[in-house]
């Protein structure tokens, strides 16, 4: 298993410049690791991560679109595995980070814990490219070739708490993030056209 932080930074290093999804306790590591406007901070509910992010993938088809969702989260919106597949978004990837609890809620534990195969229930779903990965040197190795794949794509990461980062909620769910995501979508999207 590897620290959360340590395959985000991973992420980070191979995915410098795009927009994130990422949410909950994923969101506080990733602002830390990756502060930077076209984090998407607003999804406001768990288990809307990926439906928030296969909007921005259809909206968005020139742009890469990679959400950061938890396994308590997903659990809360499993079909949407399901309109991802259907909608065959070719850039959309979708990492999982699978810890077994509801780590911002307390640390309790998600039904299933970590007997869930979220990896086979992706297969089932209809997604094309899964991937599972318990240690960082793995993930190290080939996360470059999988944000050139074309999606959706739908990655497992089994991860432990790393570094606590702080939980700034107010960011999260604020006004001006949201707006700073606009605007920069709005640039990104003018200075490719």
């Amino acid at each position: 298993m590897m620290q959360r932080d340590a395959a985000l930074s991973v992420l980070a290093d191979h995915y410098p410049d795009g927009i994130v999804v990422p949410v909950y306790q994923s969101a506080f590591d990733w602002m830390a690791i990756r502060p930077h406007p076209l984090n998407y901070l607003c999804t406001g509910a768990m288990g809307q991560a990926s439906s928030h992010a296969l909007g921005l993938a259809l909206g968005c088809p020139g742009e890469k679109v990679v959400v950061l969702d938890g396994d308590g989260s997903l659990l809360m919106n499993l079909g949407a595995l399901v309109t991802i597949a259907n909608a065959a978004p070719k850039n959309l990837v979708h990492f999982l980070c699978y810890n077994g609890e509801y780590e911002v809620n307390g640390r309790f534990p998600v039904p299933g814990g970590r007997g869930v195969d979220f990896a086979g229930i992706a297969q089932a779903a209809g997604i094309p490219n899964v991937f599972s990965f318990s240690e960082l040197e793995d993930f190290e190795d080939r996360v470059g070739e999988i944000l050139r794949l074309e999606g959706p794509v739908f990655v497992v990461l089994a991860v432990a708490q790393g570094t606590a980062y702080p939980q700034d909620y107010p960011a999260i769910h604020s006004a001006a993030s949201r707006e700073t995501f606009r605007q920069a979508l709005r640039e990104r999207i003018s200075s490719s056209a």
